[in-house]
């Protein structure tokens, strides 16, 4: 079965077209445009016209994709951003009229099901359960506790992400610390109410961009490289030290980093921040590293 998966999320619209046949998932394209569609959702309530207008424009051109892979069934999955925004339904309609598919706003223990799902595909052996999965979004960050079979213990989406921690603290380029700290605090404020045992963690499995990006850094990454960065491990004392450097870097500096996509150096001293905190609260000493995330687990969900 061939199908196509978009994730709308704060700051990306992603697209997998894969063909899914037993357990197997032939990856034919798999697309990200950073449309920063959140932008100012926090502050506002709103989605923006200039975010509304970059975000058609790159559905127009996954329109495109899709239709020149004849696929057989499409989920549009939005996010963060989305449920925030009064305006939602202008964009749901702008959707609608591109893809021809009804958006799903999904709530965030759906959202943490698919982010684990995807996650979970393709864990090498060593890496026992239960499975802590981190996917750090634009908006919100997914904590889920799972097992191998792909049940979930506990799971919570906390409103902290790389957008919104940016735009409401760290606002200096670069952040003073006391913005710094004032982003810790919200961070550990969230993280305090947040249900999921993390301690009970095996096992770590980070997905998603600010995650990704933080690792390519970890590991010296001269270009970003899926093939490298999928599978891999970072230990947690090198992601503190990597979210302290990146913060401590300006806007300018972090865009000369060859596996930096430039739509990401303005968020992603939030985002690294927020995995080292998150990994503050865990009891393991590296994390694995996964490529595979909500595209995936929403592409195996048009099959189940």
């Amino acid at each position: 079965m061939r199908v196509a998966a978009i994730d709308c999320g704060t700051n990306t619209i992603k697209l997998l077209i894969a063909d899914l046949h037993g357990g197997n998932e032939i990856e034919l394209v798999r697309e990200m445009r950073m449309v920063r569609l959140g932008e100012g959702v926090d502050a506002s309530g709103c989605l923006s016209e200039a975010a509304l207008e970059r975000a058609f424009s790159a559905l127009d051109e996954y329109a495109e994709m899709i239709d020149a892979h004849q696929v057989s069934a499409t989920r549009f999955c939005a996010t963060s951003a989305v449920r925030d925004a009064a305006n939602a339904d202008y964009f749901a309609a702008g959707v609608r009229s591109r893809l021809g598919v009804e958006p799903e706003v999904v709530p965030g223990d759906e959202e943490a099901r698919l982010s684990f799902a995807g996650a979970t595909r393709t864990v090498p052996a060593g890496w026992l359960p239960p499975y802590l999965v981190i996917d750090i979004g634009g908006g919100s960050t997914e904590l889920i506790l799972g097992e191998a079979d792909g049940s979930i213990a506990a799971a919570q989406s906390l409103d902290v992400g790389s957008v919104r921690m940016t735009e409401r603290h760290l606002r200096s380029d670069p952040p003073t610390e006391a913005e710094i700290a004032a982003a810790i605090a919200d961070i550990e404020s969230h993280l305090d109410a947040c249900p999921v045992p993390l301690d009970q963690a095996r096992a770590v499995i980070g997905v998603a961009g600010s995650i990704t990006t933080t690792a390519a850094m970890v590991l010296g990454l001269e270009h970003y490289d899926r093939q490298l960065l999928n599978n891999a491990v970072v230990s947690a004392a090198a992601v503190h030290e990597a979210a302290q450097r990146l913060l401590a870097m300006t806007v300018a500096e972090r865009r000369g980093l060859g596996f930096m996509h430039p739509g990401r150096a303005d968020v992603i001293g939030a985002g690294a921040l927020i995995l080292a905190r998150v990994l503050r609260r865990t009891t393991v000493e590296a994390m694995l590293v996964s490529e595979s995330d909500i595209l995936d687990g929403i592409a195996w969900s048009l099959v189940h």
